[in-house]
């Protein structure tokens, strides 16, 4: 999951990026209401974290320009101005929640997850594949019970694999979603994090390989094999010669009508 933080104070930023980044979240910062502007141009982001106080264009302006132009990522307003009138204002320029500063970390992090949820489209709590899961409230993978350990990237390669099962990610598309802007990985980057992935989650017995290479276009999550249905008993029933019974019968009716 990827956050857009815009917040001017480096004392507040700082510490907020490392706790982000330790859940997983690949965090983009910038320090102006019009940088934030620009990036979110062009950018996909799954979450706004937005201080309301800023220079060049504050947090409400740019909420409101936001949702003019049509743009309905989550947004969270962090301020020091813990007034109703000012939450009544932020909420109304288009803000999906509002947190006062100095604000609790588990609590800001449990309203990140519920935002993402509802801009996922109530998104499971549990990501599962095959005996593989996934828990995004304790940013922790694990296979038949036992936690399996990922480095941020195989995390966040894992995990958007799991969200979107139907969805090919070209290389630049893993890029946007994975990486900040600030990181420029190569082809070989990707290809090296996707191999790790796959080599300890195959380590740590996962059934077959849950990353699909769809050669020439990218990656998407290899869709589960499904046991096959059994067939009625009149269809698995053959005659000595390996004919089906059912089909025999019926061609005999078929023969007597002519007759």
């Amino acid at each position: 999951m990827k956050i857009l933080l815009i917040e001017d104070d480096s004392l507040i930023a700082e510490p907020l990026v490392k706790a982000l980044s330790e859940h997983h979240y690949v965090v983009d910062v910038v320090t102006d209401g019009e940088t934030g502007w620009t990036l979110l141009e062009s950018f996909a982001y799954d979450l706004v974290l937005l201080d309301v106080v800023l220079p060049k264009l504050d947090g409400i302006s740019l909420c409101r320009k936001l949702r003019s132009q049509g743009n309905q990522t989550p947004i969270l307003l962090l301020t020091a101005q813990n007034a109703s009138t000012n939450k009544v204002t932020g909420l109304d320029a288009g803000a999906d929640d509002y947190v006062a500063k100095p604000f609790n970390l588990p609590e800001l992090l449990a309203r990140i997850r519920a935002l993402l949820r509802r801009g996922g489209a109530a998104l499971p709590p549990l990501l599962e594949w095959c005996n593989l899961r996934l828990d995004p409230s304790l940013c922790e993978v694990t296979c038949n019970g036992e936690l399996v350990r990922l480095t941020p990237k195989e995390y966040g390669l894992l995990e958007l694999f799991l969200r979107n099962p139907h969805r090919i990610f070209s290389t630049g598309a893993l890029i946007d979603h994975i990486w900040s802007f600030e990181e420029t990985p190569s082809e070989d980057t990707i290809r090296s994090h996707i191999k790790g992935l796959r080599q300890k989650l195959k380590t740590a017995g996962v059934l077959n390989d849950p990353v699909e290479t769809v050669y020439g276009i990218g990656y998407r999550l290899r869709p589960e094999a499904k046991p096959k249905a059994a067939k009625a008993p009149s269809e698995q029933t053959e005659n000595d010669q390996g004919e089906n019974v059912t089909t025999v019968t019926v061609q005999a009716g078929i023969d007597s009508i002519w007759a």
